[in-house]
């Protein structure tokens, strides 16, 4: 589950977003601990492992009464992410509000710009396109970030470094088939195979969206629906999550995952490299409001040296194990943050 689309969340543009009152954020609060069903979806309590400082220490001269409200969404990396975020502010020495698992991207988001929290991780691809209502996406990396982090200025909100994890779309091919595919590696490859060998699996949603599949198609000189592109009955449907396993089982040569899926490897399969630039970049950051900043300016040290550690092939292999191996994302957060020296056992 990602949330490059927003899915298992609420998509839209800044239009969409509704007011919070209080009495609304209490109910935001008590959905926050319920159980939700759906791909890579998990129940976060408030339960975080007691941890003790590493790299990460009490910042120097903290009131005892510091406090800092940490939010994030509900589906797996995300909780995972939050509750990294709960741990590295508990070793930081703040008594920490846990509002993660918020159902859906702009409830989380309602949270930063309200004042409600102070802290989530955050995707450069759905601040632009869901928050900002931009239309397309920046698939430069940095040029996508420093957009988002100039557009969140005014609204009180500072993007702190971006993330080596770019949680964006991609297609995959079982590694057993790549070279029996003539050793496919890249997207503009696929214009060079046979059209019966044009085969996908790809999500309803991703099938259907503006930015999905007929524009990448198109991009890459395939067009959908053409004989000689990929005609609509090498196009097929499935739920989510569910393009994996067909992918995996050679029911298509080719499916649509998302970068940062644990599945990727426990299934074996290999992504081709979007060469021409076609999916807009989701590097995660640190997003802080600007006035806990500027309160506690050492959070920035903070956050960063995490964020340098959040990768492609980290995230993958944290998010297998709440996905498949059922581990609670406080555990698995806690066991990385051991593993980095970050934090230490008390």
């Amino acid at each position: 589950m990602t949330d490059t689309t927003g899915q298992s969340s609420t998509t839209g543009g800044t239009g969409i977003r509704a007011h919070l009152g209080r009495r609304q954020f209490g109910a935001l609060a008590g959905l926050a601990l319920l159980p939700l069903a759906g791909c890579g979806l998990r129940p976060a309590t408030a339960y975080v492992p007691d941890v003790a400082p590493g790299s990460i220490t009490p910042i120097d001269g903290l009131p005892a009464d510091a406090s800092l409200t940490v939010t994030g969404k509900n589906f797996t990396e995300q909780l995972i992410l939050g509750k990294i975020g709960v741990i590295a502010a508990t070793a930081a020495g703040f008594t920490v509000t846990d509002l993660t698992n918020v159902p859906g991207s702009v409830p989380a988001r309602e949270l930063m710009t309200s004042g409600e929290a102070d802290m989530t991780w955050e995707y450069t691809g759905t601040a632009w396109l869901t928050y900002m209502g931009q239309t397309e996406g920046i698939p430069d990396q940095e040029e996508q970030w420093e957009a988002v982090r100039d557009a969140d200025e005014p609204a009180g909100l500072t993007w702190l470094e971006p993330g080596p994890l770019n949680n964006t779309y991609a297609l995959a091919v079982r590694s057993d088939a790549v070279d029996e595919l003539g050793g496919i590696s890249t997207l503009s490859e696929l214009a060079d195979l046979p059209v019966e060998d044009r085969t996908l699996c790809v999500e309803a949603e991703f099938n259907s969206r503006a930015d999905g599949l007929i524009p990448l198609l198109e991009k890459y000189g395939i067009p959908r629906d053409d004989p000689d592109g990929v005609p609509e009955d090498n196009i097929s449907i499935y739920d989510t999550g569910a393009v994996y396993t067909a992918t995996a089982r050679g029911s298509c040569n080719f499916g649509e995952v998302f970068t940062t899926d644990g599945r990727i490897e426990s299934l074996d399969l290999t992504i081709l490299e979007d060469d021409l630039g076609y999916f807009p970049a989701y590097n995660v950051a640190a997003v802080l409001n600007t006035e806990t900043l500027e309160t506690y300016p050492e959070l920035a040290d903070v956050f960063d040296q995490v964020t340098t550690t959040l990768t492609d092939d980290a995230l993958r292999a944290l998010n297998l194990r709440v996905d498949e191996g059922g581990e609670l994302p406080a555990d698995v957060a806690f066991d990385f943050m051991i593993e980095q020296g970050f934090v230490t056992k008390p």
